[in-house]
């Protein structure tokens, strides 16, 4: 059975261990000090490393894995690396037969131009795209690349679990609720989300179909995100630019 397990890095980062058996796939290691940790402590041999974009917190410990272990690195073809690595490009499927698993990547650009999603199993890995209950913000992309990568990972089967690469799922939902005070799956999902935090567990994996349901930066084609945005027309990706930008001053 693959197991998925999140390991805390920073303030608010989660590397992403993926294992069956005795071998191990990591995603976005920031940090590695972590990893060997839970590699050591699972007597785990780490055969991959899948990155999802460049900036520093989510590939600051590759290099110091890639000496420690037989790892490969996979990363962003669109994106220059310093370390070892295999680009992979949208559409490329990334076999690891040792954890009977199989990987396509997309491409997600908006909070970097280079930005990729692995999806597989009926899990995406999402990196800093979609959020839960939100969305990365645009440090390279423009809002209409971002819309259109998130309206790919909508698109995706609503059962597929949803791996984040930050634990930013209350603050999000905050804002969502400033948006739409009385939303009763906003609501729900909040208390849920604050009892997950309270006990010291992650609210993610998220869903697809949780996101759909309570994800404003997925629904802007709706009446009460429009409203919301102030937008003086209801284009989906003016909404989402609306409501992207009163997020960053949130």
């Amino acid at each position: 059975m693959l197991e998925i397990i999140p390991i805390p890095a920073f303030k608010d980062n989660y590397i992403w261990l993926l294992y069956r058996n005795q071998h191990a796939i990591v995603i976005d290691p920031g940090d590695a000090t972590p990893v060997l940790h839970m590699l050591s402590a699972l007597n785990l041999d780490l055969d991959a490393i899948l990155i999802t974009h460049h900036h520093a917190d989510h590939t600051g410990g590759v290099e110091a894995l890639l000496r420690a272990t037989h790892a490969k690195a996979y990363a962003p073809a669109r994106e220059l690396y310093t370390f070892p690595h295999q680009p992979v490009h949208a559409g490329d499927i990334l076999n690891f037969p040792l954890l009977s698993l199989s990987m396509n990547v997309m491409d997600v650009p908006g909070h970097t131009l280079g930005h990729i999603a692995y999806h597989g199993a009926s899990m995406l890995f999402c990196g800093d795209t979609l959020f839960g209950a939100g969305c990365g913000r645009l440090f390279e992309g423009t809002a209409e690349q971002m819309f259109h990568s998130l309206q790919q990972l909508a698109a995706l089967p609503p059962d597929t679990a949803v791996y984040c690469a930050h634990e930013y799922t209350e603050h999000n939902l905050a804002f969502a609720l400033s948006l739409e005070p009385q939303h009763p799956a906003l609501l729900e999902r909040q208390q849920m989300t604050r009892h997950l935090r309270s006990i010291n567990l992650p609210s993610l994996p998220s869903s697809i179909k949780l996101e759909l349901a309570t994800n404003p930066f997925l629904r802007c084609h709706e009446a009460g995100i429009i409203s919301a945005s102030g937008n003086k027309d209801a284009d989906p990706v003016h909404v989402f630019a609306a409501i992207r930008e009163m997020r960053n001053h949130f």
